[in-house]
C-alpha cells in the first residue's frame, strides 16, 4: 500500500490537491476539490474527460445527490410522517444547510457542491460506475448529537438557527476556510470547530467512513478509481484508505450505528417531581382548596406558555388551543413532546402546497420567509410550542416551591 502526493504541476488537477493511494490492485486517486470553486469543477472536467478511470466515487450520499440534482426533491417529502417519526429537528438542520448553500450560491455565483453534481453527471454520460461514499446528514447530526451535553446541543441549535436567519453575505475568511475544509462543518458555524466531539464527528467520522466504502464497494475491473472529495478530508482519507485493516462491512455498519440511549429527561424529571410532590403537599396542608389552585398554577403556565409560544408561531388557532390543552398533561407523554402535537394539528389544518416545498430553500433565509412559508411554519409551531411549554414546566417549579415552601 503507498501513499503518494501529486505534485500541483500535474497538468490533469492543475491546482488542485491529490493524493494516490494503491491498495488491493487498486489506483485510487484522490481529488481534493473546493465546494465552491470553478476551478474544481473544471479539474473534475479534465480527469474524466481523459479517459483515465474505471469508476467515480463522490462525497455524496443519495439524499444530498438528490437535493443536487433534482430541484422537486423537497416537494416529495410527507412533513406529517416527519413529525410522527421525530425528525423536525433533523429537518430543521436540513433547512440551515440549504439556507447557508443558497447565500453561497448568489454570492458566488456557483452552486456549492458543482463539481460533485458534475462528477456524477459526466460519469452516468461515459457509463462509469458511480459510487456514492459519504454517510447520509441525518446520521451523521444525530451522531454528533449524542456526543453533546445539554449546553453542547443548545450550542448545536443556535449555530443551526444563525445559519437559518442569516441574511448577511458570507465573509470572505469564511469562504477561504470553506475552500480547504467541509461544507457540513461551515454550515454548523464556529462551533464546530470549537467542539472536539462535533469536529471528530463531522471530519474525522467521515474520513474513514468515506475509506470504507471505497474498499467496500471494490470491483476488481476497477483498476483505476477517481474519488472527488473535500479538499478538508484529503488528508484523513488517504491515510485511512492506507492503514485500515478492518473489514469494511462491520466497520461501516459501526460508523453508521447510532445506540439507542435511554433519554431521561433527569432536569424535567426533577422538577416535575418538585411539582407534584408540591402539589400533593398543598393538598395535604391545605386541603382542596390549595391543592386545586396550585393545579391550575399547573395548567396555567404550561398550557398558557405553550399556547403562547404556538401563537408566536403564527398557527392555527386550533393548533394553539392543541397546544394549551396537551401541555398540563406532561407527565403522561414525556418521550413526546407538546410541539410534535401542534405541529401535526398545524399541518393538517394548513396543509403545506407543492408551492411552499419549491420556495423553501429561498423562504428558509429570512425570518418572514419563514412565516409566509407553511412547510417552515409547522418547524416553528413545534419548536416555539416546545419552547413555551419548557419555560411553563420551569415557571410552575418555582411557583410551586415558593408556596409550598413559604
Amino acid at each position: 500500500m503507498t501513499d503518494t502526493l501529486i505534485d500541483a504541476g500535474d497538468t490533469l488537477f492543475a491546482g488542485q490537491p491529490v493524493r494516490i493511494v494503491e491498495r488491493d490492485g487498486v489506483r485510487y486517486t484522490l481529488l481534493g476539490t473546493a465546494h465552491v470553486s470553478q476551478a474544481s469543477v473544471e479539474a473534475v472536467e479534465r480527469a474524466i474527460e481523459s479517459g483515465r478511470f474505471d469508476a467515480i466515487a463522490v462525497e455524496l450520499d443519495a439524499q444530498r445527490l438528490q437535493a443536487l440534482t433534482d430541484p422537486d426533491a423537497l416537494a416529495k417529502l410527507d412533513l406529517v410522517e416527519v413529525i410522527r417519526k421525530g425528525r423536525v429537528a433533523l429537518f430543521a438542520a436540513n433547512l440551515a444547510l440549504a439556507a447557508y448553500q443558497r447565500r453561497l450560491a448568489e454570492q458566488l455565483e456557483i452552486e456549492p457542491g458543482a463539481e460533485l453534481k458534475r462528477a456524477v453527471t459526466l460519469a452516468n454520460e461515459r457509463n462509469l460506475p458511480v459510487h456514492l461514499i459519504d454517510r447520509e446528514v441525518g446520521l451523521t447530526f444525530r451522531r454528533a448529537s449524542q456526543r453533546l451535553g445539554f449546553f453542547g446541543k443548545i450550542k448545536l441549535v443556535m449555530g443551526l438557527g444563525a445559519g437559518l436567519f442569516a441574511s448577511e453575505e458570507v465573509g470572505e475568511d469564511e469562504i477561504e476556510k470553506l475552500k480547504q475544509g467541509d461544507m457540513l462543518e461551515a454550515s454548523f458555524g464556529e462551533f464546530a470547530s470549537e467542539s472536539p466531539a462535533l469536529y471528530e464527528t463531522i471530519i474525522g467520522e467521515r474520513d474513514r467512513y468515506m475509506a470504507t466504502r471505497l474498499r467496500e464497494v471494490h470491483d476488481p475491473a476497477q483498476r483505476e478509481v477517481l474519488a472527488v472529495v473535500g479538499a478538508g478530508h484529503l488528508a484523513g482519507l488517504a491515510r485511512y484508505l492506507e492503514t485500515d485493516t478492518d473489514a469494511p462491512g462491520p466497520l461501516r455498519e459501526s460508523l453508521e450505528d447510532v445506540p439507542k440511549k435511554r433519554n431521561i429527561p433527569w432536569i424535567t424529571l426533577a422538577i416535575l417531581a418538585i411539582v407534584l410532590t408540591g402539589i400533593g403537599v398543598g393538598f395535604y396542608r391545605g386541603g382542596l382548596g390549595v391543592g386545586s389552585e396550585l393545579l391550575a398554577v399547573w395548567a396555567m403556565y404550561t398550557g398558557g406558555l405553550a399556547g403562547l409560544g404556538c401563537l408566536l408561531a403564527g398557527s392555527h388557532p386550533l393548533s394553539i388551543l392543541t397546544a394549551i390543552v396537551v401541555a398540563p398533561f406532561k407527565p403522561f407523554r414525556l418521550s413526546i413532546p407538546t410541539g410534535a402535537f401542534s405541529a401535526l394539528v398545524e399541518a393538517r389544518l394548513r396543509k403545506p402546497a407543492y408551492e411552499d416545498f419549491l420556495k423553501l430553500r429561498d423562504d428558509a433565509q429570512s425570518v418572514k420567509g419563514w412565516y409566509r412559508n407553511r412547510v417552515t411554519r409547522v418547524v416553528l409551531t413545534f419548536m416555539l410550542t416546545n419552547l413555551g411549554s419548557m419555560l411553563g414546566l420551569w415557571l410552575t417549579g418555582f411557583q410551586v416551591w415558593g408556596k409550598v415552601a413559604g
